[in-house]
C-alpha cells in the first residue's frame, strides 16, 4: 500500500483543488443536516483498483462516513455490480464524490488495461511491465493499479536503478563507455540494464558487461535473433510500439519482460457512476 503521508497529502491538494473556498452548488441547495448513502456502481466491465484511495477520501473530509467495500481491488466486476457504499452527511458525499471517482475510475483503468495485456501472454514466460510514463505526482496511484492487475513495477524512478538509454550512450560516446562508467559509480548489487536498437548493440552489450538488455523497437524477426544471440546470458526486456494486438508476439519471441508505457499513459478511465438517495425525516 501506499505511505499513508504520501497518500493524505495526494488526497488534501486534490481536495483544495476542486473544492477551493467552498462547495456553492451544495451549501446552496443540501440542507446540511440530512445524511443518505450513495452506491458506487460499474458502467462496464472492469478489474477493481484503488478501493481503498476511493474509502480515503471520504474519510479524509469526515470520519464518521461510513464506507462497505463490494469488491475487492484485484476482482472483476461487471456492468451493474456495486463496488462500494457510502453512508453518511449527503454534503461531505457530495463535495467528495468528484475526487473520489477520478481516483477510482483511473485506477480502475490501468489495471483492466494491464489485466489485457496480462491475459493475452498467458502463456508464454513473458512479464508485463510498466514505465515512468505516468500522471505526475500520482506514480504511486498508477503503479499500484499495474500491480492490481496483475503486471510488474519497472523502477519507480530514476533513484531505483540504471537504465542506460540512447541519450546517455550518445552522451558517453557509446554502450561499452556508458556501462563502464556507471560499474565505476554504483554499488555491485544493482543491475545495469542498457537500451539496444539493433543486433550490433546487442553484441556490444553483451561484451560490456550488464545484467539487463532492452530491445528498443526492434522488429519481431529481430527480436528473436537477439534472443537466440544472448541464449540466456541476461535477461531480455523489449520495449516500443507495444500492443494488444502484437503483445503475444512479443512475448514468443522469448523475451522474459515487455515494457507498456500504454498501460498508464494511455488507459481509458473506468465508468463508475456514483448513485445516491437521501433519508427520509424522521
Amino acid at each position: 500500500m501506499i505511505p499513508k503521508v504520501r497518500l493524505e497529502k495526494l488526497i488534501r491538494n486534490a481536495l483544495e483543488e476542486d473544492i477551493g473556498s467552498g462547495d456553492l452548488t451544495t451549501m446552496a441547495v443540501v440542507d446540511g443536516s440530512r445524511s443518505g448513502t450513495a452506491q458506487a456502481v460499474a458502467k462496464d466491465d472492469i478489474i477493481v483498483a484503488g478501493s481503498d484511495v476511493f474509502k480515503e477520501v471520504f474519510l479524509f473530509c469526515d470520519k464518521n462516513i461510513s464506507i462497505v467495500t463490494k469488491c475487492k481491488d484485484g476482482q472483476f466486476a461487471g456492468r451493474g455490480d456495486i463496488l462500494a457504499e457510502i453512508s453518511g452527511s449527503l454534503n461531505i458525499i457530495l463535495t467528495a464524490e468528484r475526487v473520489a471517482l477520478n481516483f477510482f475510475q483511473r485506477m480502475c483503468g490501468i489495471a483492466t488495461l494491464t489485466r489485457k495485456y496480462v491475459d493475452k501472454i498467458s502463456e508464454t514466460k513473458a512479464k508485463i511491465l510498466d514505465t515512468r510514463k505516468t500522471l505526475p505526482c500520482h506514480r504511486d496511484l498508477d503503479k499500484l493499479a499495474v500491480r492490481t492487475g496483475g503486471g510488474f513495477n519497472h523502477r519507480f524512478g530514476l533513484y531505483g536503478g540504471v537504465l542506460i538509454k540512447d541519450n546517455h550512450i550518445s552522451a558517453a560516446g557509446g554502450i561499452q563507455n556508458a556501462v563502464r562508467t556507471a560499474l565505476n559509480c554504483i554499488p555491485p548489487t544493482l543491475k545495469v540494464e542498457v537500451e539496444v536498437k539493433n543486433l550490433g548493440e546487442v553484441e556490444e552489450a553483451l561484451s560490456s558487461g550488464v545484467d539487463i538488455i532492452m530491445l528498443d523497437n526492434m522488429k519481431i524477426a529481430d527480436m528473436k535473433k537477439a534472443v537466440s544471440l544472448i541464449n540466456g546470458r541476461v535477461l531480455v526486456e523489449a520495449s516500443g510500439n507495444v500492443s494488444l494486438s502484437n503483445v503475444k508476439e512479443i512475448a514468443e519471441t522469448g523475451v522474459d519482460f515487455i515494457s507498456v508505457g500504454a498501460i498508464t499513459h494511455s488507459a481509458p478511465a473506468a465508468d463508475i457512476s456514483l448513485l445516491m438517495r437521501q433519508n427520509k425525516k424522521g
